[in-house]
């Protein structure tokens, strides 16, 4: 029956029995929602197969999907129906080829795919049939539309790179902790930038000093650990589902939160990374210190199983993952030398020179006691003495003067943010008992919106005067306590013990032919001081012997 349907197809005696598919498109999910594009083609599609005596059984409509590619639903849908044993349409009826496709390569391998099966295509603007002649104007017109369409996304990505350039926002995904807000007008063309939304930003600021941190009752947390807190406690994505390892990973990385927003910075359909010289800087409102930002990125890297391995952490020798190479950067590594009188000796050593050779990098080694004695002894007289400390302190309670400050204009926003959500929602109770406003399902999603913003500005502001640190005077007492209990820490004790106190403060030491180099952060000594808490080794997840003997944590 179906090749006797083409073949009265192709002569043009058209039976009056033959069941039609109707297939919609529009490109863009703006067109589907305001466009008359879709309503216009469903009537000329009607239109069209009344004067042909064709029966229209099912109509598929494909709103906001390039036609460039095959990933669309409904079209896959459409195509599994009409392949189907039970032959349920003889013809796909489409307003133009464009519709069907703009490739004219999968064009041609869909239309033989449908023509196995025997179902035809019937462009109503372009009524061609299988005569060679016409096979070959279907096929350029298709060449056409490809074309037509791959100099209509040239001249889109311009207008959108130009939109960017002068800083405005483009369309794709609004990163957690920001909004996109009306700025202004040009015609018809509404021109959006991203602000702040002073709710998820808390969330994102929460998210970092748990990772760099903690919570103040334990050591700084991994990204699992974090997940699971988020999840626990009813934190959610900008789509509103539960937070991933990945996603998290994700905010972590993202500099669109020290305000450098890149746009064109990867293909959209292959997702390959473009040229920097392509890239387009867009300045948005920083949420994170640039400084701070660097330590997660730091930590992300020094966390890395492949980057630091579990002997890096627990291993018996004091500066590795500390102690590098001045000349190449590479690690300091244990060599070890035994003497004549059979006395064993070690020494750190260059790990490119020892694995490389000298075309690598020089080399140099220094003996193991030597460098764990010069820092250990340089940090207790020159960094953990009661003078040296309060310097360092007093900069940073500036700094945290300045943060006080910044922080008390968030809860003023937040604060105002909320008695705006209260007074809509009192203003929507009030119509309900006027009787000027009736309880219908939009109005009751409307409250129930409304009281889950409510709801996320208070627990946003408990989180943000909970965390707010004063900024005080440290008494002296507290540095001299502290500085005291550093200089044991880091001078006795197990090796692994005094390494965690040592990466608490230290992040390298730069190990050069004169002079050996340690550099360190000041954002950890203000986490330990103002914080009070303890230094935790760091175990990572896949330490599984940690405890072995279930002597502690029973």
């Amino acid at each position: 029956m179906a090749k006797t349907l083409m073949k009265q197809l192709a002569a043009g005696d058209v039976a009056p029995t033959l069941r039609v598919a109707a297939y919609l498109r529009v490109s863009t999910g703006r067109q589907a929602d305001s466009d008359l594009s879709i309503p216009d083609q469903r009537k000329q599609l009607s239109g069209f197969c009344t004067s042909k005596v064709w029966h229209i059984v099912e109509e598929f409509v494909e709103s906001g999907a390039s036609a460039t590619d095959d990933n669309r639903p409904e079209f896959q849908r459409m195509i599994e129906r009409a392949t189907d044993a039970d032959h349920p349409f003889d013809v796909i009826v489409v307003h133009s080829y464009s519709r069907f496709f703009r490739d004219s390569f999968q064009l041609e391998f869909y239309l033989r795919r449908l023509a196995k099966a025997g179902v035809r295509l019937v462009s109503i603007t372009q009524e061609l049939n299988d005569d060679p002649a016409q096979v070959m104007m279907r096929q350029v017109i298709a060449l056409f539309d490809e074309y037509q369409s791959k100099e209509n996304a040239k001249h889109v990505l311009r207008a959108m790179k130009e939109n960017a350039r002068q800083g405005f926002y483009n369309g794709s995904p609004v990163p957690l902790g920001y909004r996109a807000v009306e700025v202004e007008r040009r015609g018809t063309k509404v021109k959006k930038q991203l602000e702040i939304d002073p709710v998820d930003a808390e969330t994102i600021r929460l998210i970092y000093r748990l990772y760099l941190y903690g919570d103040g009752k334990s050591g700084p947390l991994g990204i699992k650990e974090i997940v699971k807190r988020l999840n626990s406690e009813g934190y959610r994505t900008k789509r509103n589902s539960r937070f991933g390892v990945g996603t998290l990973h994700a905010i972590l990385t993202n500099r669109v939160y020290i305000g450098e927003w890149v746009f064109n910075k990867r293909d959209s359909k292959t997702f390959k990374d473009k040229p920097v010289s392509e890239h387009i800087m867009v300045p948005v409102p920083a949420i994170i210190e640039r400084s701070e930002f660097e330590m997660v990125q730091q930590t992300l890297r020094q966390r890395n199983p492949r980057v630091t391995p579990p002997r890096v952490v627990t291993g018996p020798i004091l500066l590795t993952g500390l102690a590098t190479c001045a000349t190449c950067g590479g690690g300091m590594t244990l060599r070890t030398g035994t003497s004549r009188s059979g006395k064993i000796h070690r020494y750190y050593t260059c790990s490119n020179a020892a694995r490389a050779g000298k075309s690598a990098c020089k080399g140099r080694s220094i003996r193991m006691d030597t460098l764990d004695t010069l820092v250990v002894d340089n940090l207790s007289e020159r960094l953990f003495t009661s003078e040296r400390l309060a310097d360092i302190l007093s900069a940073i309670s500036a700094n945290r003067a300045a943060k006080s400050a910044e922080v008390d204009q968030r809860i003023i926003r937040l604060q105002s943010e909320l008695t705006d959500t209260e007074t809509r929602l009192k203003r929507i109770y009030s119509m309900v008992e006027d009787g000027s406003a009736e309880m219908d399902d939009i109005l009751h999603d409307r409250i129930t919106s409304l009281k889950l913003d409510r709801d996320r500005l208070k627990a946003s502001l408990e989180r943000i005067k909970t965390h707010a640190v004063p900024a005080a005077n440290i008494p002296p007492a507290v540095i001299e306590e502290f500085g005291r209990m550093m200089r044991e820490n880091i001078a006795t004790g197990e090796i692994p013990f005094r390494k965690a106190y040592l990466k608490s403060v230290v992040d390298q030491v730069i190990v050069d032919d004169k002079q050996i180099r340690i550099v360190g952060s000041k954002h950890m000594i203000e986490s330990a001081v103002f914080g009070g808490k303890k230094i935790s080794q760091g175990v990572r997840s896949f330490e599984r012997k940690w405890r072995a003997r279930k002597d502690s944590n029973l």
